[in-house]
């Protein structure tokens, strides 16, 4: 950020401290006026002041006095110099008046244009206009006692005094105007450092609120003080963040509570994943102390997991990528000759049925084992995702329409897509293939539990989570508890003739993808495949 300018020119106070030190002043002036008419009437000051001329000396603090009472309606307008150097001249002109009628400077009361030079080197921004002020008033001084030396009421060496004060005069107004300027120029750079450090916060506050990473600010008692959105969604998505400021961490995630409050007792903490809900995206978390001499308020860290995940699963695949480089040199081959020989086996008339049977179970086992390395292979061979964004009910429209054409029997699949110009961002081959391989096992298990080939695909919003959820449903009998937490494992099958693949290379298409893939029955006991997608960000 720039550096505030230093003001070269001459720099009054600001506006509302200009108000409030005239407002001190009209004060002063108008205590002043009654404070001399005391003295005039009071026994013990008689003497001092109205000494010449009471009658004019009256009729001046009258007047005074009375001039003070316009100036209190102005005070809540915006001052003008014009005003002020009026002001400051009625003044200079009233004190000049009452020390002639009280006998010139010997009265005293010249010593008062001190504080009217003073006001106005202070008040008047203008330097020129107020030395002018200070002109005033010693030449005035100088006026008043060279007229009362020619009347006869003063003596020459009246003209002492007079000329010492009237030299005070101009020292003290050019020191205030000094001090004035340099005060002007300090409060400037306050002012402009006070507005670069709230644009700085305000600065800091967006980039703390548009962070990936969530960030709680944690009290000695573990009670959230503020927290930025990030946190907000991965915590509490169907709340507003303002609402959830001031509530326990423990209302968030228990076990968010308990690793923060493991760190705080042991300052050990390793970093463990874990699920706010059971449909949540993986979170970890790290503690920070705020200040390491403090042990009050901490900084708690939380991130979304999966794409570490993700990035563990590219590295797994990579691995499995040369496994399998491997595999087809090493199994294929042999594969291949066993698949033959028991081929050639079964074409000979000299085995018995006994025999023949040997070598179709062969023939089948090793076909089996050949499909697997191709689906292993399959995965390898997966090129990086090349998503785009999909208008998803006229895509599944299509999609279903040509599935349909390439079956060899009749089946009926429904697609319910109640949200027209939905876009959802994902690879259209690889959504392709994980809808090819969830309806083959749903018009599957359909035709082994009612004899049809149904199934039906429904699309529904998760508002709050911001993703598209599809529902591959089928009229199957379901998935045991027992099996629903291993279906995505790699060789799991439920089916004599699987090759326990599938399943997986759906959930691996999804994942790097960003998407998910979850099993979960319906209320009627239906089995249910649900896509979550990602909505393309407005």
């Amino acid at each position: 950020m720039n550096r505030p300018a230093i003001l070269t020119r001459p720099v009054a106070v600001s506006g509302q401290q200009n108000q409030a030190l005239f407002r001190i002043y009209v004060a002063y002036r108008s205590l002043l006026s009654v404070v001399l008419l005391i003295m005039l009437v009071s026994p013990n000051t008689r003497q001092l002041v109205g000494v010449l001329h009471p009658t004019l000396y009256v009729s001046v603090a009258l007047l005074h006095l009375a001039t003070s009472i316009p100036l209190v309606g102005f005070l809540s307008r915006r001052l003008n110099q014009r005003l002020m150097l009026v002001v400051f001249a009625l003044d200079i002109v009233s004190i000049t008046l009452m020390s002639h009628a009280s006998g010139g400077v010997v009265s005293g009361l010249p010593v008062l244009l001190i504080i009217t030079v003073s006001a106005s080197a202070v008040l008047i921004t203008n330097r020129t206009l107020a030395t002018l002020i200070a002109a005033l008033s010693a030449l005035a001084l100088l006026g008043d006692t060279v007229y009362l030396i020619l009347q006869g009421e003063q003596s020459l060496p009246a003209l002492f005094p007079a000329g010492l004060l009237g030299a005070l005069i101009f020292i003290v107004s050019i020191m205030v105007q000094a001090v004035a300027q340099r005060l002007g120029r300090a409060e400037e750079l306050a002012r402009n450092r006070a507005s670069d450090l709230y644009d700085l916060q305000r600065l800091n506050e967006q980039i703390v609120q548009h962070m990936d990473t969530g960030i709680l600010l944690v009290d000695g008692n573990s009670v959230v003080r503020v927290m930025n959105k990030a946190a907000s969604t991965l915590l509490v998505p169907e709340r507003p963040v303002i609402m959830e400021q001031g509530r326990d961490l423990a209302e968030y995630c228990p076990e968010l509570s308990r690793q923060f409050q493991h760190w705080k007792e042991t300052g050990l903490h390793k970093a463990k994943p874990f699920h706010v809900t059971e449909d949540s995206v993986p979170i970890i978390a790290h503690f920070r102390e705020l200040q390491p001499s403090s042990q009050r308020d901490s900084l708690v860290f939380v991130e979304d997991y999966s794409p570490v995940t993700q990035y563990a699963q590219s590295l797994k695949l990579t691995s499995l990528g040369r496994l399998t480089a491997s595999i087809a040199h090493e199994i294929r081959n042999p594969l291949g000759a066993i698949s033959h020989a028991a081929q050639l086996l079964q074409e000979s008339t000299e085995l018995t049925p006994g025999d023949k049977r040997m070598a179709e179970i062969i023939q089948s086992h090793s076909g089996r084992v050949n499909q697997i390395v191709e689906s292993v292979m399959q995965i390898s061979r997966r090129e990086p995702p090349k998503p785009e964004y999909i208008d998803l009910q006229q895509w599944l429209t299509d999609f279903v329409k040509h599935y349909l054409q390439g079956l060899h029997a009749p089946a009926d699949i429904t697609v319910d897509c109640q949200y027209s110009d939905l876009l959802v961002e994902f690879d259209p081959e690889n959504l392709q293939r994980v809808l090819t391989n969830l309806l083959d096992n749903a018009l599957r298990h359909s035709s082994i539990a009612t004899g049809h080939q149904t199934a039906r695909i429904e699309v529904d919003m998760d508002f709050i989570g911001h993703q598209t959820l599809v529902n591959i449903i089928d009229n199957g009998p379901g998935i045991p508890v027992a099996d629903q937490s291993k279906l995505f494992e790699p060789f799991f099958t439920t089916v004599a003739e699987g090759s326990g693949m599938g399943l997986y290379l759906c959930k691996e298409l999804c994942e790097i993808n960003n998407a998910g893939l979850s099993y979960r029955p319906t209320d009627k006991g239906e089995s249910c495949f649900r896509i979550s997608l990602s909505q393309r960000a407005s």
